[in-house]
């Protein structure tokens, strides 16, 4: 058995990029839908392994972002949230792991459900907050003078992020109709 055979042309002009295997195609349909059933149908909308992480790369952006700017220093939470899984998503592309990069927009779409919900906290700041006790959102927006739009800015930031889980789970899932008809 020839060992590339696994292998299929990329569209993109890479020389070689692993065919999706189903075991893939649900692995990446299983992760967004928990993702998606977590936040519809969970009390808190929190997926909590996932979730937890999330915090953590949030919390760590902060101090992070702030080393150069101090004014900045409140994007750094959003700005560590967007970066990781779109450096994910940058890295399986290079792999040419077409499902790392599906699942990397899961990631990337489940954490703007997250902003997404802090951002609607932005007025009532009634979210429980970990660190100095600041809402990162009511800073943000009022520096922007767009405060009395939190919700409607929330809800455009949940839209993409459920348009993002759902096309990364269809451009998948035709890559996988792609290899079936290619082998």
């Amino acid at each position: 058995m020839n060992p590339l055979s696994q292998f299929e042309a990329n569209p993109l002009g890479d020389p070689q990029v692993a065919a999706v295997t189903p075991g893939q195609l649900a692995a990446v349909i299983a992760f967004a839908a928990l993702c998606l059933g977590f936040h519809w149908f969970g009390e808190e909308g929190w997926v909590p392994l996932l979730d937890s992480a999330n915090l953590a790369l949030h919390e760590a952006g902060h101090p992070l972002v702030g080393i150069f700017s101090a004014r900045a220093t409140v994007y750094g939470g959003t700005l560590f949230q967007l970066v990781f899984p779109l450096a994910a998503a940058v890295h399986f592309h290079r792999a040419a792991n077409r499902a790392g990069v599906a699942g990397a927009m899961v990631w990337l779409g489940e954490n703007l459900f997250n902003i997404a919900r802090y951002m609607a906290d932005a007025r009532a700041q009634e979210l429980p907050l970990v660190g100095n006790g600041d809402h990162d959102w009511t800073e943000i927006f009022s520096r922007w003078h767009v405060l009395h739009l939190d919700g409607r800015i929330a809800g455009i930031t949940r839209g993409i992020g459920l348009i993002l889980i759902v096309v990364a789970v269809v451009w998948l899932y035709r890559r996988w109709q792609d290899s079936r008809e290619s082998a």
